[in-house]
């Protein structure tokens, strides 16, 4: 019976170590579709669309699209419009927040390194918290 029992831990500790793991990857692909959805309405000069993806705390900062995008463009226009970008490592940083990684190329040819911060929200949405931007390393300005 003793050992039916450990078998029975076993394999309850495996099923809830997927279950996180599925958790971590589902919260992983929505804070992504989040940053895809930002860039993508930076693209189209959407800036409304753009705003929408930014936490309630930046929106404070921030108060209107216009605002908002004026401060993008003047401390982060490598992400306006990147040639092209990749997602790189993820990391939950504390309960409901993810830090990614994305790697990105700017109108000019130019090399960047991003690190966003999102956060999960009380309606489940993942919105963005911040945004440090770095040329890549090597890359000369």
């Amino acid at each position: 019976m003793r050992t039916v029992a450990s078998l029975l831990i076993l394999v309850l500790a495996g099923l809830a170590a997927r279950a996180d793991d599925a958790s971590r990857d589902t919260a992983r692909r929505a804070a992504r579709a989040t940053i895809e959805r930002q860039i993508d309405a930076f693209r189209r000069n959407d800036a409304v669309g753009a705003y929408a993806e930014a936490a309630p705390q930046i929106r404070n900062l921030f108060p209107s699209a216009e605002t908002f995008i004026a401060m993008v463009a003047k401390g982060y226009a490598p992400v306006l419009r990147p040639r092209s970008y990749r997602f790189e490592t993820a990391q939950e940083t504390a309960e409901d927040e993810i830090a990614q990684g994305v790697s990105l190329q700017d109108e000019a040819g130019l090399d960047w390194v991003a690190l966003y911060t999102l956060q999960r929200q009380v309606d489940g949405q993942w919105r963005i918290t911040g945004c440090q931007l770095k040329k890549a390393p090597g890359e000369r300005i």
